[in-house]
């Protein structure tokens, strides 16, 4: 079912809401920044600018959005709906042709994902194109589920505690990358893009596979959700609420000054080394 009306309204609103929520709470806009939105063409971009615009020109910070999207030489890449619709609305948008095709076909063997390649790529072309557009922000439409599943891949794949940091310095230490999506639930997002019937361009142009680890990842934190209503919301809420007193990294602990963790009534206080009574 397409929310429309009031129903719609109320959708547009909670996600102004869980943008708001992370804009403000991680400082990702300043008066006089110039924000590059990294348009792809896909549900999640599309919302992140269309959310950004309205809140250009409703919030007190004032800031520039510039849509981009590249065109990466994939056959049959049908860059014009999305041309055509940025036209349509008036907004300040740059197509970029960067052929990445061939250089991921040429590198990643036959019948391995090239979505990793692919990714690397096109970042280096975003930081790019802030450095030649003045741009002083990179925003990218990673939302809650986006989050919960990487960190899940790391917990379960790499063996770590790690997710999407939601404002990120980039190794230059020149770019800045935001996801203001990131309290934002996929499912919201979709239904939000069907209402709005934006022209969703295919990402799946180059015929790689999809990367079964996120697959099986995703796939189980579904289930998990519909085994249990809010787990996915409970998860995100954790990312948020911390205990580093009751992890095992060492190292974390001697950063903080930590020699033992002290349970108040199941609180699970972090308690510095200041705080410590020893024993006489």
């Amino acid at each position: 079912m397409i929310p429309e009306g009031d129903a719609l309204a109320r959708l547009e609103a909670r996600l102004r809401r869980a943008m708001g929520r992370a804009i403000e709470g991680f400082s990702m806009l300043e008066p006089g920044d110039r924000v590059l939105c990294a348009v792809s063409g896909g549900k999640d971009s599309y919302t992140l600018h269309h959310l950004l615009a309205e809140q250009r020109r409703r919030s007190p910070v004032k800031f520039e959005l510039i849509a981009v999207n590249i065109d990466q030489g994939h056959p049959g890449y049908p860059g014009h709906l999305l041309t055509d619709y940025m036209r349509a609305q008036g907004h300040d948008f740059r197509m970029v042709r960067e052929d990445t095709y061939s250089i991921v076909q040429a590198k990643v063997p036959a019948g391995k994902t090239t979505c990793s390649l692919c990714s690397r790529l096109r970042r280096g072309i975003l930081y790019r194109l802030a450095d030649e557009l003045g741009c002083t922000k990179i925003a990218l439409g990673h939302h809650r589920d986006d989050v919960i599943t990487t960190l899940m891949l790391n917990l379960v794949f790499a063996g770590q505690l790690k997710a999407m940091p939601p404002k990120l310095v980039a190794d230059d230490g020149r770019h800045v990358v935001i996801r203001p999506l990131v309290f934002a639930a996929e499912d919201d997002i979709a239904a939000f893009s069907r209402a709005k019937g934006f022209p969703i361009l295919p990402c799946n142009l180059c015929g790689s596979q999809d990367n079964m680890e996120r697959k099986v990842i995703s796939q189980l934190l579904a289930e998990l959700d519909a085994r249990s209503p809010g787990a996915r919301a409970n998860m995100l809420a954790a990312l948020a609420n911390v205990r580093p007193s009751h992890l095992l990294d060492a190292g974390l602990w001697q950063e903080l000054g930590l020699e033992v963790a002290r349970d108040q009534e199941g609180a699970g206080e972090l308690v510095p080394l200041g705080r410590l009574s020893r024993p006489s």
